[in-house]
C-alpha cells in the first residue's frame, strides 16, 4: 500500500528451515519463506528475489503446484529442472534484481 511517500508492505515473511540448498521460496498463499540460518545480507537479497517469483504470481504469468511449474502458459515438469536455475525464464525476472 502507498501512503504518500510511504510504502507498506505487509508480506508475511517466516524464517525457516529449509531444504538442503533452498534458500527461500515464494509461497502460492503470498508468502515467503527464508531460511533461517542466513545472514542479514542474504535474507535480504532472497526476500527482493522471491518477491519478483510473488509478483510474478499475481500478474497470473508463475504458478507452480508439487509436479509442475506453470510460466505464462507453458508447463515445466519439476524432476526434470534444476529449482532456481539462472536459465528458466521465470528466475532470469528475479535474478535480475
Amino acid at each position: 500500500m502507498k501512503m504518500g511517500r510511504l510504502s507498506m508492505d505487509n508480506t508475511p515473511i517466516y524464517q525457516v528451515d529449509t531444504e538442503e540448498g533452498v534458500m527461500g521460496q515464494a509461497m502460492n498463499n503470498g508468502s515467503i519463506i527464508v531460511n533461517k540460518d542466513l545472514d542479514a545480507n542474504t535474507r535480504e537479497s532472497v526476500i527482493k528475489h522471491e518477491k519478483v517469483h510473488l509478483d510474478q504470481m499475481s500478474r497470473g504469468d508463475l504458478d507452480y503446484d508439487d509436479k509442475h511449474v506453470y510460466w505464462k502458459g507453458k508447463k515445466y515438469s519439476r524432476s526434470v529442472m534444476k529449482e532456481g536455475a539462472k536459465n528458466l525464464p521465470w528466475e532470469k525476472e528475479a535474478y535480475n534484481v
